[in-house]
């Protein structure tokens, strides 16, 4: 070990650790740089509802805490709804379509993938379903579901609630778009492991099922919670059918009460959903790149 200049070994410690000093004076000084913007920025947008000529109107009609409180927890004397309860029914759809999303979504994929002559008719027809709802909003879906299948009259499909018809709805177009996000992991995992199992013996099912799949699958998970974070939100549209769920609360809120805080309460119980999903997306998204830098 070097010396210092007076000859005494534990001179050379400071310049061992200025480095590693140096690095954490930067960090702080980018910490704090980032907080003294942010709080800048949030305040200017904060002053212009206190500095604009018509900003104490604004903050009665879109963030009056009373009227937040009222559309919550709602009133049933005044007929009003409560988004919080509603919210239940945005969480429950999405919960439920997700879980069929993933199971049909892989259906699909694997059918339009099959190499059976057998399964042609039904490869055609998957290639079909994900471009048809693909292409069509998903708001004609949710009308031409939520209405046309009642006015069939056809005994149990026809007796469900909006609900339901909204789930359905979701269901069969996401399906469509993770359909695709499968099937771009799948044709993603290198030929190399296709062939290597082909060589061992496996049959096209068992490969997908035991080589291909759980490979895909690493790949296919921060695309598909970007998905879901989308299915989250579209669960607003149900309210188009008459279900009422945290966006129809707040707007018979605001019809009855004539201010629109319930539609800022609803905001903001929905990012308090999203924004966790997003941020574990990013995180998965980051580990899985550390990994595969490491790996290589």
């Amino acid at each position: 070990m070097a010396l210092g200049t007076n000859g005494d070994p534990s001179s050379v410690t400071p310049n061992l650790f200025a480095p590693r000093r140096r690095r954490l004076l930067v960090g702080r000084r980018a910490y704090a740089a980032s907080a003294l913007s942010s709080v800048l920025i949030l305040g200017g947008i904060a002053a212009i509802f206190f500095v604009a000529p018509g900003g104490a109107t604004v903050r009665y009609f879109f963030f009056n805490p009373h009227q937040m409180w009222l559309a919550l927890v709602g009133d049933p004397a005044k007929g009003l709804s409560s988004v919080g309860l509603g919210l239940w029914t945005n969480v429950w759809m999405f919960l439920v379509s997700e879980v069929l999303v993933l199971f049909f979504g892989l259906v699909i994929a694997w059918t339009r993938m099959s190499q059976s002559p057998v399964l042609q008719p039904f490869r055609l027809l998957s290639a079909l379903y994900t471009d048809v709802f693909r292409g069509v909003p998903i708001l004609i879906v949710i009308l031409l579901i939520g209405f046309g299948l009642p006015g069939l009259n056809f005994g149990f499909i026809s007796n469900q609630s909006p609900a339901v018809y909204g789930c359905m709805a979701l269901t069969v177009t996401y399906s469509a778009y993770v359909a695709e996000v499968y099937r771009a992991g799948i044709n993603s995992v290198p030929n190399g492991q296709l062939l290597a199992a082909r060589s061992l013996g496996l049959t096209h099912g068992q490969t997908m099922r035991r080589v291909i799949l759980p490979q895909a699958v690493r790949t296919v998970i921060p695309p598909l919670l970007n998905d879901f974070i989308s299915l989250q939100k579209d669960t607003a549209l149900i309210s188009i059918l008459g279900a009422v769920e945290a966006t129809r609360a707040a707007q018979i809120a605001a019809s009855t009460e004539f201010n629109f805080s319930g539609y800022v309460l609803a905001a903001l119980m929905f990012l308090a959903l999203t924004v966790p999903m997003t941020r574990f997306t990013d995180h998965l998204i980051a580990k899985d790149r550390s990994n595969r830098l490491a790996n290589a």
